[in-house]
């Protein structure tokens, strides 16, 4: 048992280690998330950018290539869309699921998806 004493430095030792486990277990990994986030962040809006320019580039070649006439540049701008829209798709199926980001299912899915031993329940108690 501590005695009288050292109840001060026991205070003080405690409150210490209390800062020190907060900072490691939630400042620290606050300040990494957060990196995490503005990279991110920051890819995802040059992406775009670079997706927009090369549409609008596209779209200028495109424009310049076909004759004149509103049904030409009417074309043109679909053809642009139909091109971004098939991008987006072939984008959004090479996503990875949302909650899987090791490879590996999750316990419910794992769990659901699992084959269950078949047993006969007709048997009765002597078989």
């Amino acid at each position: 048992m501590a005695e009288i004493q050292d109840i001060p430095k026991l205070v003080k030792e405690f409150y210490e280690l209390s800062r020190a486990y907060l900072l490691q277990e939630t400042v620290e990994p606050a300040k990494r998330l957060g990196h995490f986030g503005a990279y991110s962040l920051g890819a995802a809006l040059l992406w775009a950018l670079g997706i927009l320019l090369l549409a609008v580039g596209g779209l200028r070649a495109l424009y310049d290539l076909l004759p004149p006439g509103p049904y030409w540049e009417a074309g043109s701008y679909l053809a642009v869309a139909v091109v971004l829209i098939g991008i987006i798709a072939v984008l959004a199926k090479l996503a990875p699921d949302r909650g899987v980001h090791d490879g590996t299912p999750s316990t419910a899915s794992s769990l659901a998806t699992k084959k269950q031993p078949h047993t006969d329940h007709r048997q009765g108690a002597n078989g």
